[in-house]
């Protein structure tokens, strides 16, 4: 059913649905367009209109081939909306749930796009704070790159930090300053560690993301992600990312830079994206790599974070809790959460032993349960072919101490007989 968006625009039909609000497909008076209504309640809260409104001219001027652009922001009534570029396509998550990896050409091609919109918006003081594959848009109507990929664009700019932004505090400037600290907004497999730590987001944090993407794509899963969110974020911040076997050298050497916890070692987006683009030929026809993911029973059994508020909802896994608190998880899997900053002893204790440890095709991951089961097996084969070997051997040496001679020679085997002098 149709319905009006202030008085320029008019949307059709949902296409997706997100934990913030609804994208329609709309109609407004240039042509086609789509429209991300965020939900009543948080029109109705003022203050988020009021940021939303000041986000105007920064969203409105972010213009770039690989970003999906805001045309307008509506504010009417308990309408909030963006209306933004209508892109002909999917979007990279639906691409991963279709082909599980990708091959390391079409992979780094994709994300040497995204990083030529980061750029674009770290140039013009925009940080996104929620890179990940469902808010990578992939153009069908756009010409072939590298390894067949299709043109990708980035979107939903600004929605992270309109949520996120901590109402105002009463009281003391320390007050404020507090809150600003003590939550994350953000989708858990793809958090820096600087934001679990609590420190503000700079642009270094998109490059962070745009890395654990890129590994997802490579991989299948992503280097931290796995069971309870506060694990997950305990993971980003004392746990080293585990080489993917397979891929040059170069390629990874680039990925660890840009997942360095420091956020002072990481590439800025342009030098990324020259880096990545200048790899492509040394990737030319390699086939998708050949590992399994982790194994997440042990994942589910780690120390949980506690999440805030207490009697709140229910602990959801592999970070599938919503952006605003509160709200259900959705069909596009908005996979944002809102949780309190973990404290040092938190991130500091049970990190030993948790890394999501990459595994050839058909193997177990060294520690696991069943990497333990297998290799029991292989000791007790061992020590059964020992007992045999020995038993053997007894047999031999009972038999030489009871006859006092040698065993007997086949027939068909020669013997020298030693000559004396």
């Amino acid at each position: 059913m149709a319905r009006k968006i202030g008085s320029r625009y008019t949307a059709h039909q949902i296409l997706g649905r997100g934990s913030a609000g609804t994208v329609w497909l709309g109609e407004g008076p240039d042509g086609p367009v789509a429209v991300k209504l965020l939900r009543e309640d948080l029109a109705s809260d003022q203050e988020l209109v009021g940021r939303f409104v000041q986000e105007r001219s920064a969203l409105l001027g972010l213009e770039h081939p690989h970003v999906v652009s805001v045309r307008d922001l509506v504010v009417d009534g308990n309408d909030l909306a963006l209306v933004m570029d209508l892109v002909r396509g999917t979007d990279l998550r639906t691409r991963l749930d279709r082909e599980r990896r990708l091959a390391p050409e079409a992979a780094v091609a994709i994300v040497a796009d995204v990083a030529d919109a980061l750029a674009a918006a770290h140039a013009a003081g925009v940080v996104h704070r929620d890179v990940k594959p469902e808010n990578v848009l992939l153009d069908m109507q756009g010409p072939l790159g590298p390894g067949g990929a299709h043109p990708a664009l980035l979107t939903d700019f600004g929605v992270a930090k309109l949520i996120d932004s901590p109402k105002r505090a009463v009281g003391a400037p320390g007050a404020r300053a507090a809150a600003q600290t003590t939550r994350i907004i953000g989708t858990p497999d793809y958090l820096a560690p600087e934001i679990v730590e609590g420190l503000p987001p700079r642009a270094a944090v998109d490059i962070y993301a745009l890395a654990t993407v890129l590994y997802e794509l490579l991989a299948g899963f992503t280097p931290f992600g796995g069971g309870h969110p506060g694990a997950v974020l305990r993971r980003h911040v004392t746990e080293t990312v585990v080489p993917l076997p397979g891929i040059p050298d170069e390629l990874w050497q680039l990925m660890v830079q840009c997942l360095a916890k420091a956020p002072a070692s990481r590439l800025r987006a342009s030098e990324l994206s020259v880096r990545l683009r200048d790899l492509l030929p040394l990737l030319a026809g390699m086939p998708p790599l050949d590992v399994d993911e982790p194994d997440d029973a042990e994942q589910a059994a780690e120390p949980e974070l506690p999440e805030e508020p207490a009697g709140g909802d229910p602990v959801r896994r592999r970070g599938v809790v919503p952006l605003v608190p509160g709200s259900a998880t959705d069909s596009n899997r908005d996979t944002h959460t809102s949780m309190r900053v973990p404290g040092p002893d938190e991130l500091a204790g049970g990190a030993l032993g948790t890394a999501r440890v990459p595994r050839p095709a058909g193997g177990h991951r060294p520690g696991s349960a069943r990497h333990r089961a297998e290799a029991a097996r292989k000791r007790r084969l061992l020590l059964s072919a020992s007992a045999v070997v020995l038993a053997a051997a007894v047999g031999v040496g009972g038999w030489l101490a009871v006859s006092g001679d040698e065993p007997p020679v086949p027939p068909d085997t020669k013997q020298s007989t030693p000559r004396h002098p």
